[in-house]
């Protein structure tokens, strides 16, 4: 089979194949959200977006008594605006001598199919659906930090943005960097000063501190990474030049987490070796420590409603669930901070309706199958919560 034929008999392909095909790089997406509005025109559907550009799109509810439901993906994807052409390979759909971007159009096909379906059975019950397809999530997350919360009334909000069928992601870790500078000045002559007892050379200083420093997996629990700290750089001196004592040194941490405890204890051990530190070179040099935070945590909560739900409907459908946490950051750890229309805390989830491989590479691709199960998932899921 080719994709041509492929996209003739399966409505869902052929729409994945649509959105792949408009390329999207991060902050130039405007022709594949131009796509989506004249998509939702054509279909009935209520889409509006907002002043950084981001989509809204809302089925309205057909008995009030249910709640809504929140999909969430983006139409950014990593590569250039080069053409995508794409083609089949067995069950694999794969783009040209470039990325596909099925991270995450094969999350946007699946959202705006589904809004279509349940658009045009009205005779469905349900609380309501609402769609957010945001910018920028792949270089800056700028679209989610744009987005206007106000509008959305859904709690329960599923991220459609992991890479294998069948995941419920519940938590995940934050990103939080470490900067250490260390500064000895007297510096001076490696070999006319190199006997001083009070020069310190600080290139040494910075690899004695490091040593002391924790690095790699700091905290799991059943098997998975819940804290870790991995050092990024050092650096210190001109490796071209080795006659200088030298004078400054700087090296430089990521800190993942997502249990907040966990991380607050993993910088108190941080800012205890740095204090030891001084007080060793009291005199000699200085170290200093600092940490910042570039995506907040998605701490786990304490509502199992969503994860039950998944697994039971999961198992019904014949999938095997993965409920599970993840080592990295989405757009759900900014859900996860914010509230909705009611002031009512989101409960986000990374949710997998499709597996992709080689992401953000030449060799990524879809298995086609997986995502039309995954549109399987999405109904029962769905009917299910509206029970």
């Amino acid at each position: 089979m080719t994709i041509e034929e492929l996209r003739k008999e399966n409505e869902l392909v052929d729409l994945f194949c649509n959105l792949a095909e408009i390329p999207s790089p991060s902050l130039d997406e405007e022709n594949v959200l131009n796509w989506i509005c004249e998509y939702c025109k054509n279909n009935n559907l209520k889409c509006e977006q907002d002043d950084y550009k981001n989509i809204y799109i809302t089925v309205d509810a057909t008995d009030p008594t249910k709640e809504p439901i929140l999909l969430s993906s983006h139409v950014d994807v990593i590569g250039d605006n080069s053409p995508v052409i794409t083609y089949l390979d067995g069950d694999l759909i794969k783009a040209k001598d470039r990325t596909l971007g099925a991270d995450d159009k094969a999350g946007v096909a699946n959202a705006l199919y589904f809004a279509k379906y349940l658009n045009s059975n009205k005779d469905i019950k349900h609380g309501g659906l609402e769609i957010h397809f945001t910018r920028d999530e792949e270089s800056g997350m700028t679209g989610i930090k744009n987005t206007d919360f106000s509008k959305i009334k859904s709690k329960y909000v599923l991220v459609l943005d992991s890479d294998k069928l069948g995941q419920c992601m519940t938590s995940g870790a934050s990103y939080v960097t470490a900067d250490i500078t260390i500064n000895a000045p007297k510096g001076g002559h490696s070999g006319n000063d190199i006997a001083d007892p009070t020069r310190e050379n600080a290139a040494k200083l910075i690899a004695n501190l490091i040593t002391d420093m924790p690095q790699g997996v700091f905290y799991s629990e059943n098997k998975q990474v819940i804290t870790s700290c991995n050092i990024g750089g050092i650096s210190s001196g001109n490796l071209d030049v080795t006659n200088v004592i030298n004078t400054d040194a700087r090296a430089t941490y990521s800190i993942r987490s997502s249990n907040k405890a966990k991380e607050n204890e993993l910088m108190e051990l941080m800012e205890t070796i740095v204090k030891a530190f001084n007080e060793k070179y009291k005199g000699i040099a200085t170290a200093k420590i600092s940490f910042f935070e570039k995506m907040p945590m998605f701490e786990k909560n304490n509502d199992e409603y969503m994860p039950i739900l998944f697994e039971t409907v999961a198992r019904k459908i014949g999938l095997e669930p993965e409920i599970s946490s993840f080592h990295a950051g989405a757009e759900t750890h900014i859900y996860a901070n914010k509230t909705n229309a009611s002031g009512e805390r989101f409960s986000p989830y990374l949710v997998g309706l499709a597996t992709v491989c080689n992401m953000h590479s030449a060799r990524e691709y879809v298995d086609y199958k997986t995502m039309i199960k995954g549109q399987e998932l999405l109904r029962e899921l769905f009917e299910a919560h509206n029970k």
